[in-house]
């Protein structure tokens, strides 16, 4: 359960396993974890998820230290890291499981979030307007173990080479001043 020294913030965003990359090598992040969430299925699994009858989206769960990384800023990383303006879809996968969604677990997150979505849409710095769902978090479920720091276990793997990777690449250079120590895969 979050709480005031152990805050958890909850992005869909697409395949969890190119969230959790990315968001894995932030200082400031204590743990990511892999998972499923805003379903009406009770102990969502892998299966169930991409059969596209749960409502779940896969999403990565984010434990983070506020003294070292605010909410506001876990969003400007989940903004930059997926497109926020393609309904339920990212790239190729496409479903409602791959929506772009923000589950808040406070009234200040969803407030800092509904006030980053306004803000972005009248730069209008990206394709359209943000489709991504807000919602308030209700029930995470841990991913099956295969999927936890799959990029890490498995970066040679076709989808890491041609999807993840790329991200981790952008990211690591839109946000080198976030990285946490030596530069990871």
């Amino acid at each position: 359960m979050p709480n005031s020294i152990t805050p958890q913030a909850t992005f869909g965003g697409g395949c969890f396993w190119c969230l959790e990359a990315v968001f894995e090598q932030l200082r400031g992040v204590r743990q990511v974890v892999s998972g499923y969430c805003g379903g009406h299925v009770p102990d969502a699994t892998y299966d169930a998820v991409c059969g596209g009858g749960t409502g779940h989206a896969e999403v990565i769960q984010v434990t983070f230290d506020p003294a070292e990384i605010s909410f506001a800023d876990l969003l400007d990383v989940f903004f930059a890291m997926h497109d926020p303006t393609t309904l339920n879809r990212q790239g190729a996968d496409r479903g409602t499981q791959y929506r772009s969604a923000i589950f808040c677990h406070d009234d200040e997150q969803q407030r800092i979030a509904a006030a980053k979505i306004s803000e972005l849409n009248a730069e209008k710095r990206l394709s359209g307007p943000i489709v991504t769902q807000v919602a308030q978090f209700e029930v995470f479920y841990a991913a099956e173990n295969y999927h936890q720091g799959y990029f890490r276990t498995h970066p040679a793997q076709g989808y890491c080479q041609a999807v993840i990777s790329p991200k981790v690449g952008k990211f690591r250079q839109q946000f080198a001043g976030r990285l946490r120590g030596p530069a990871r895969q």
